[in-house]
């Protein structure tokens, strides 16, 4: 009798520990219903435990993979033979909402008073089949780097020879014919370099560096270099943030990025239109949107917009929005996104992590130092 209180204290805490461990655990009898499905279980697949304890464990399972399961019960039950019990596999699993995931399943069976329970350990690796694929991608990335930087070193310097030449031969051309052909080639040497500039910092990118930025004095900034050209397309510019919008990051490189956004958004309103941007800070995040007027991005492109070479214009590389997105990504908590802007037009919005040291400043000083909202035309 004095065994029995130590015994029940044991199986508490072994209940305690699998219910909230980090793996899912669901254990059927031979007839193929759920016993017990902890909470970890319930994230994984999205079934409360009621929705499962008592049904058949058809219920959490794809069709091809509850038949194998079921086909393997049967056959230990006959035979006591087992075929992945004590074995890990990895399977494509369902959650509730029809969504397919990654796991890794381990099978244990135990016998108690003459009945036999089945036992499945699942893992998702979701997260862990990501990792690897940023991980495979940065190797590709660094091997292609390596191939790209002797790639543009062989073919820059005979571009910068023919673009020299044919500046020369520019000025010194009286027939008009050939003058016309001569200024096509140094431009499409221009643009040869452009995209071996652009490929160099696609595929080797570099570390960004970290010092505080404000990016809405970096976007009033960048609208001014703009100026002449949204003066010939007779684009109006607003520019209006409420309160400096510090980050952590690289004001080379962020520059770059809102120098591109801002650019394609004036390209789309040959026409004019109407440039607003606008930033705000909401918490521990920097959030800066561009919306422009303009032609927008038809709905079928509006997913390859960031593959590599992928472009509308009757000029361009199609690599200015993947070194944005790649450079804000390489920025703590950065997203890069575009969305169609309610009335025509097209929306990106640059969101970053806030600076730490202006989350931790007095809020009397920061409506000391608040600008206020500008606005201005180009």
């Amino acid at each position: 009798m004095s065994q029995r209180p130590e015994q029940e204290k044991e199986l508490a805490i072994l209940k305690s520990a699998v219910e909230n461990t980090n793996e899912g655990f669901v254990t059927i009898d031979a007839d193929h219903r759920v016993l017990f499905f902890n909470k970890a279980a319930e994230r994984i697949f999205g079934y409360r435990r009621e929705e499962v304890i008592g049904r058949d464990l058809d219920r959490i399972m794809a069709p091809s993979c509850s038949r194998n399961h079921r086909l393997a019960v049967r056959r230990y039950v006959e035979t006591r033979i087992p075929s992945r019990i004590g074995h890990d596999t990895e399977i494509t699993a369902t959650r509730k909402n029809g969504e397919p995931f990654p796991a890794n399943i381990s099978f244990s069976v135990s016998e108690v008073k003459g009945k036999l329970y089945f036992t499945g350990i699942i893992k998702d690796l979701t997260e862990t089949r990501s990792l690897e694929a940023q991980v495979s991608r940065a190797e590709r990335l660094a091997a292609l780097g390596q191939l790209v930087s002797e790639i543009t070193h062989e073919i820059k310097n005979p571009l910068m020879v023919i673009g020299g030449f044919a500046e020369q031969l520019i000025r010194r051309a009286s027939d008009e014919e050939i003058r016309e052909k001569l200024l096509i080639i140094s431009k499409e040497v221009g643009r040869l370099e452009q995209l071996l500039k652009e490929l160099r910092e696609f595929y080797t990118p570099g570390r960004p560096a970290k010092e505080s930025v404000d990016l809405a004095d970096l976007a009033r900034e960048v609208t001014l270099l703009l100026g002449d050209a949204c003066t010939r397309q007779g684009v109006q510019v607003t520019v209006s943030a409420d309160e400096p919008l510090r980050v952590r990051g690289d004001r080379h490189k962020l520059k770059q990025v809102l120098l591109n956004v801002i650019k394609n958004a004036i390209e789309a309103m040959p026409e004019g239109g109407a440039l607003a941007v606008y930033g705000l800070r909401s918490g521990d995040r920097v959030r800066v949107s561009v919306a422009d007027t303009g032609t927008g991005i038809a709905p079928e492109d509006l997913s390859r917009v960031f593959f590599p070479f992928f472009t509308t214009k009757r000029e361009g590389t199609g690599l200015g929005l993947t070194i944005s997105k790649g450079i804000v990504e390489d920025h703590e908590g950065g997203s890069l996104e575009l969305r169609p802007r309610e009335g025509g037009g097209t929306v990106c919005e640059i969101e970053l992590a806030a600076d730490p040291l202006s989350l931790e400043t007095p809020k009397s000083e920061q409506e000391s130092k608040q600008q206020g909202a500008r606005d201005g035309a180009c």
